[in-house]
């Protein structure tokens, strides 16, 4: 049987498969830990009980209620943040997983008072109903718009969107303004 700590490569000679990384977090006698953070470009320490979601550490300890909680099983986007630069669903990030990350939630897209293109471009274009989904829906559309693996066209746009959910059917609004966004930011509207 084989090592399942081996790894094959090419010839087929095993090597050790590398140690998972470790996160050294400052525990506290409580069981709670020291978790420090750069949210929207404040560097911040929160103390969490290890089961704590990111979504409620940012909406109860540092009072960001943008992002909303909506299903808590990842299924409808409307707690979509960037996190080093990659969208996350925070209803199912524990805050401790993120010790040390780069944190950027709706209320921080905007930037001295000018809106971000993607949230101007929303508004534009009326791409928001009742607005609960709204900062989810935009969070990924930066996310959208800032991943150069995904292609431009309105269906690609669709398919990586897919994960956020309006219920009052504002889709195609939405995928109208993330293309207006890409107009302005690349030079071609």
């Amino acid at each position: 049987m084989d090592d399942p700590t081996n790894v094959p490569v090419e010839g087929g000679a095993p090597v050790p498969a590398p140690a998972p990384p470790t996160v050294a977090l400052e525990a506290m006698a409580d069981g709670t830990h020291v978790v420090s953070l750069t949210v929207n470009g404040t560097a911040c320490r929160l103390t969490v009980p290890a089961n704590a979601i990111l979504l409620d550490a940012l909406r109860d300890q540092l009072h960001l209620t943008g992002t909303k909680k909506g299903c808590d099983h990842g299924q409808c986007g409307a707690c979509t943040l960037i996190v080093n630069g990659v969208t996350v669903n925070s209803c199912l990030s524990l805050a401790v997983m993120h010790d040390g990350d780069d944190i950027l939630t709706i209320e921080g897209l905007s930037s001295g008072g000018a809106l971000h293109p993607v949230q101007q471009a929303f508004w534009d274009h009326d791409a928001y109903q009742c607005g609960y989904c709204t900062a989810g829906q935009m969070m990924s559309a930066v996310g959208v718009l800032q991943d150069k693996r995904i292609p431009a066209d309105d269906a690609s746009v669709r398919e990586a969107m897919s994960g956020n959910i309006c219920r009052c059917g504002a889709y195609r609004n939405i995928v109208t303004a993330i293309q207006d966004a890409r107009a302005k930011r690349t030079g071609s509207a």
